[in-house]
């Protein structure tokens, strides 16, 4: 039995907008960028540190 594979949290070169955060954040999850971006645009609507977060992940996630 193998282990499972782990992504590694890395903003892509490839289809980045602005920082690379949300297509980082939907290869790590195995999502579409387009429904983490929409998210991401949805819950910045809400009260709450949304664009601060995405700051800092762009700050601290490594690009590939």
């Amino acid at each position: 039995m193998s282990a499972p594979v782990t992504r590694r949290l890395s903003r892509p070169h490839h289809g980045r907008m602005i920082g690379g955060v949300c297509a980082a954040l939907a290869q790590r999850w195995g999502m579409k960028t387009g429904t983490v971006r929409l998210l991401a645009v949805l819950s910045c609507l809400l009260p709450g540190p949304q664009f601060v977060a995405y700051l800092i992940l762009w700050a601290v996630v490594p690009s590939e």
